[in-house]
């Protein structure tokens, strides 16, 4: 399949919302939380007020002119906090994408990107049973921390 990964642009910034959604882990059998679950403020960190702070970055993977994923950090406090140097990074795609090489290929630009920038690390948190868990690993992420439900995962950069 052909795709293009590129840098997001502001006016697609509201897209950012539908990928923080897919990005929600859903473990088989159970029913998909709503929409709204996106407002909470644990999840608002992740969106809220995106590009206006010189940490913000984002890259988005195209088919056939659809963006159908996005991959985005920024330093805040959400699950995958590390410290407030360490941008924490989301991933998603469009479910009919995944297991195609979009989202490694999504990652490898934005750490590529980080690198440039001069940041050390950057982090991530998945849920145990997220399949990403491994895509996470194969990439190159450690898991640095862990709880009865995810792994806190770095990547050093």
């Amino acid at each position: 399949m052909d795709y293009t990964i590129r840098e997001i642009r502001k006016q697609e910034y509201p897209l950012l919302d539908n990928f923080l959604y897919e990005a929600i882990y859903i473990p088989e059998g159970v029913e998909p939380p709503p929409k709204a679950i996106i407002t909470s403020p644990e999840l608002q960190v992740y969106v809220e007020r995106f590009g206006e702070s010189k940490d913000d970055w984002g890259f988005v993977a195209e088919v056939d002119g659809e963006i159908v994923g996005a991959v985005w950090v920024r330093i805040m406090n959400d699950y995958g906090h590390i410290d407030d140097e360490t941008p924490s990074l989301a991933i998603s795609l469009y479910k009919e994408y995944r297991g195609l090489g979009i989202g490694t290929a999504m990652m490898k630009e934005i750490l590529s990107l980080l690198k440039s920038h001069g940041y050390s690390r950057v982090s991530l948190s998945v849920q145990k049973g997220n399949y990403a868990a491994k895509l996470y690993q194969k990439v190159g992420f450690e898991i640095v921390r862990e709880n009865e439900e995810e792994y806190i995962m770095a990547y050093c950069l």
